[in-house]
């Protein structure tokens, strides 16, 4: 990335957005001044026109559906079968399925893999699917390509590019956002957040007058609520030389899900139930109705609204002409439902609720609540705590704006507006008069931050007025502390300037070198006050985890590992990175440490938390006791005259340690890992050797993840151990699949093909004799564990868990041995599960599909207590329509259920959802998980 800028002629500002992204520059070879770039794009078929706007939309077409060349564009030399912006978003609305909308809130999901093709969510079979990173990147080449065409001496790859986004994204969905640019062919980008954008838009709007407008003393707020994000942010006024002012920013809110999406489908249950009562729209119904009541809300809450609109919607199942649906929706129950629900009269003093929000329908962790207004209670509130902490308060109450700057798509209704401005008044007016703050005005919502953003490109020259934003959180670093509560440093102070760097040269560290470690980064956006080089207990309620750092930092030669002591250095790039790295205290090596952006991106998991950690430590003198007794066992041939044999080893830990396996801490069980590692060789002395070894590292592993530094566990697993087995009798294969299944969950999802490929090979018809029994190993105990590790691997795609399905549910029904059979069984309910054990929801198979499989179980013959609880992962219930099964199949699944005296929380599970009980989660992995370690789902 460029950090400095450079001498090109534009200077462009692109605000991608949720719903609408937008285009401005400056020409600097003229009198500064900012213009909207109107990019070319289609909004019929072969109809192309310049739009000042390009909704962020993106849609393929079927095959055959449009003549060719009709989605060409002036500038493409191939014909194409997709189309971005207008086009797209209102052809899209009458196939939604093949229609990807929110690409930038998806940035951010912690609940998917942000790097694979997952969208259009729940669209059509055989569309295309993007990643959240693709489809961003796929409106800006679409913004590069239009510029090109119209400026082909100046294209856009070589200009100053500064990209907006939310000013709450976290670090990994910066670096999402600019590896997206990256795709676009943009490899020069600066990155600004949208409110501070849109106040620069403000600024350069009032031309020379901008200090008349305020003065000292003064506090903005800047509400910027879109399609899909709410930011909150508060700029000072403060003196600056010569009797000018000058601008700080001191607070940005957290991040929330929140916008005119949630309005959309908070519009869209409240039409479901005037049509279908307490019932449910199919799903292609319904996401038809959530793009048309985008339409319905901006209507309706806008200036010289009709009193009503009516609604259509297409024939459910077959019936697509004369079954459609048909309903009036008032504008009164419109402001009703939406003004009282996202913007009630909330005091001062309310919080969000923490409850987990009902709207799942788009896939998105939308906020827990849907009161804006208790979200910007909570962060004026918390921004007063802040100051009065710091003494900064003064006589002005800080949490008081005295100038309110909405912007984004929310605010283009007037209604909407004066409903914020009426709460924030309530809460700063007196009893005898009325407070209003002051509205400052943006001409154009829909251009204000890209117009702002190709500002601040002048203002990056030395031109213009700078805010000064310095960093809006406060970073800290975990260290480990003896006999205490976690602890952390203070890497870099809330209010840091670009490009400052941080030095810890007061406190040096002992850091560990040629083994894996893991560095837990926080940040907390209401600790304010913490200077560089404070040690402070880690605080779950005003610190939280972001992914953390992982590596294994190596030493020129190869070596014993060691400890070196170090001095920690911090600086803040100028796109608004962290840099970190560690250099030695006595030397010249530095190890430069980078956030672990797979862990945030690839899985589902939230940034550690240390839940092994948790359980605490083995007395460490117990510990290599045990370390010990693996070392005997699997001594060198040389030493291991008079050894132990090797089916005493479990038998000798729980000796050691006083406890039963089952019962050893993931502490412990890692040490474990780590010995049998170190006496790897040691496994092929026997058969009876390699089964033990196989045995315990497998289980001292499992389930692979819930620890520092497991996901580098894993890897190394795989790296010493694939295609290695030393032993090929039928025990050491059975642990062998025994092994890959305990640890699945830390294998991603390439492992994971590779170790299901020979096993699908064996099952598909085509490899084997009509109605003959595939070959899944030697002896029923390897045939029911290869079902066993299939139905473990959750990162298989979609189609592969359809397939193996499909597959397994015939050869079930045929098989005569009861282990095999019920191990197939119990596989299918993993295959199909509602909810997953660890993958993303973005590899759960669809409804239908679990639906025929449920329905099959049901009819088939098979034994009751063999498909009960895989019945149960088949119906259990979400809340996500897309997930969930029809009614009419769960009820007889529940029927089934009560006429078998199921466990009644079984039937819950499957009538309301909720999470599993202990006893359930081991059924699920396949044996008891790891004590302290639960699933999240």
């Amino acid at each position: 990335m460029d950090a400095e800028p450079s001498t090109s002629r534009y200077l462009v500002g692109i605000d991608l957005g949720t719903t609408n992204s937008a285009v401005a520059y400056v020409d600097t070879s003229q009198p500064p001044m900012v213009r909207t770039f109107a990019a070319a794009q289609l909004v019929a078929p072969a109809e192309v026109e310049a739009r000042e706007t390009l909704p962020s939309f993106h849609y393929e077409a079927a095959a055959g559906e449009f003549a060719a060349g009709a989605l060409a564009l002036p500038w493409s030399e191939r014909d194409r079968n997709y189309a971005v912006g207008f086009f797209a978003r209102d052809h899209g609305a009458s196939v939604p399925g093949r229609l990807i909308a929110s690409a930038k809130s998806w940035l951010c999901h912690p609940g998917v893999d942000r790097t694979a093709q997952l969208l259009p969510w729940h669209g059509v079979p055989e569309v295309e699917r993007l990643s959240p990173v693709e489809a961003s990147a796929r409106y800006l080449e679409h913004i590069r390509a239009a510029w090109d065409h119209r400026f082909p001496s100046d294209r856009l790859a070589e200009q100053d590019v500064v990209l907006t986004l939310p000013a709450s994204f976290d670090e990994v969905a910066r670096e999402l956002t600019v590896r997206a640019a990256r795709l676009a062919g943009l490899p020069r980008v600066v990155l600004i957040e949208e409110p501070q954008a849109a106040f620069y838009a403000w600024i350069d709007a009032q031309g020379e007058h901008w200090q008349e407008q305020v003065s000292p003393g003064q506090t903005i707020l800047v509400c910027d609520i879109g399609g899909g994000t709410s930011d909150f942010t508060l700029i000072r006024v403060r003196s600056g030389e010569a009797g000018k002012v000058r601008f700080h920013r001191v607070a940005v809110g957290e991040h929330l899900i929140l916008g005119g999406d949630n309005l959309d489908l908070a519009l869209a249950h409240a039409i479901e139930r005037k049509l279908t009562g307490e019932g449910k729209l199919e799903p292609r119904q319904w996401a038809v109705l959530v793009r048309t009541c985008r339409r319905v809300k901006e209507t309706l809450l806008g200036e010289d609204a009709p009193e009503r609109l009516t609604v259509n919607l297409p024939g459910s199942g077959a019936r697509l002409i004369g079954g459609g649906l048909q309903v009036e929706v008032t504008r009164e129950e419109v402001e009703q439902l939406l003004l009282e629900g996202f913007l009630p009269r909330a005091a001062l003093d309310d919080q969000p609720a923490a409850r987990r929000s009902g709207f799942q329908e788009f896939g998105l962790p939308f906020a827990a609540d849907p009161a804006i207004t208790k979200y910007l209670a909570a962060f004026l509130s918390a921004h007063r705590q802040a100051a009065l902490d710091s003494d900064a308060a003064g006589d002005h109450d800080p949490a008081r704006p005295d100038l309110v700057l909405f912007n984004g798509g929310f605010f283009a209704s007037p209604m909407l507006r004066g409903r914020l401005l009426e709460v924030l008044s309530s809460w700063f007016g007196c009893d005898d008069q009325r407070w209003q703050p002051r509205l400052l005005e943006n001409a154009r919502l829909d251009l204000a931050v890209a117009h702002g953003a190709a500002y601040y490109g002048l203002v990056r020259r030395g031109l213009g007025v700078r805010i000064s934003a310095g960093l809006a959180r406060t970073y800290y670093i975990g260290v480990e502390s003896a006999n205490g509560p976690p602890s952390a440093i203070c890497l870099l102070p809330a209010g840091a300037e670009e490009g400052a760097e941080v030095e810890l040269t007061a406190r040096r560290f002992e850091l560990a070198i040629r083994q894996p470690v893991e560095f837990p980064i926080y940040v907390s956006s209401t600790r304010l006050t913490d200077r560089p080089g404070d040690l402070l207990p880690v605080d779950a309620e005003q610190m939280t985890a972001l992914p953390p750092i992982r590596t294994v930092l190596e030493a020129g030669k190869k070596g014993p590992s060691g400890f070196v002591t170090v001095e920690l250095h911090a600086r803040l790039t100028e796109i608004g990175t962290l840099d970190l790295w560690c250099g030695e205290a006595d030397g010249r090596r530095t190890w430069r440490l980078q956030f672990d952006v797979r862990a945030a991106t690839q899985t589902d998991r939230e940034a550690h938390r240390g839940t092994g950690e948790a359980e605490g430590v083995f007395d460490e003198a117990v510990a290599e006791a045990c370390r010990q007794v693996i070392r005997g066992i699997f001594a060198p041939s040389k030493k291991a005259d008079g050894a132990p044999p090797p089916a005493s080893l479990v038998k000798q830990l729980e000796k050691v340690t006083e406890i039963k396996r089952r019962d050893w801490p993931m502490t412990l069980l890692r040490s474990f890992w780590e010995t049998l590692v170190e006496v790897e060789s040691g496994r092929r002395r026997s058969a009876e050797h390699e089964l033990r070894w196989l045995y315990l590292l497998g289980f001292s592993l499992r389930p692979g993840y819930g620890l520092a530094v497991d996901d580098w566990r894993v890897a190394h697993t795989w790296k010493l151990l694939q295609g290695k087995r030393a032993h090929h009798t039928p025990a050491c294969r059975v642990e062998w699949q025994i092994l890959w299944r305990r640890i699945a969950g830390g294998l991603n999802a390439g492992q994971q093909r590779s170790l299901a490929e020979p096993l699908l090979a064996a099952l598909r018809p085509a490899n084997r004799p009509k109605l003959r029994k595939p070959e899944l190993g030697a002896s029923s105990h390897e045939a029911a564990e290869a079902w066993r590790l299939l139905g473990s691997l959750e990162l298989l795609p979609v189609p592969v868990k359809v397939e193996l399905g499909d597959l397994l549910l015939p050869l079930a029904e045929r098989e005569k041995i009861g282990a095999v059979r019920d191990a197939a069984l119990w596989a299918l309910g993993r295959l199909g599960a509602r909810v997953p054990m660890y993958g993303p929801l973005n590899a759960v198979v669809p409804a239908e599909v679990a639906a025929r499989w449920l329905v099959h179980l049901i009819d088939a013959a098979l034994p009751e207590e063999a498909i009960a609880f895989s019945m149960v992962q088949l119906a259990r219930r979400t809340g996500d329509r897309y997930r969930d099964l029809h009614e009419t199949t769960r009820q007889r699944a529940l029927a089934w259920l009560d006429r078998r005296g199921a466990p009644a929380h079984y039937r819950e599970l499957v009538a309301v959802g909720g999470a599993l009980e202990e006893a359930e989660a081991g059924l699920m992995f396949g044996e008891s998980l790891p004590r302290g370690l639960r699933l999240q789902n």
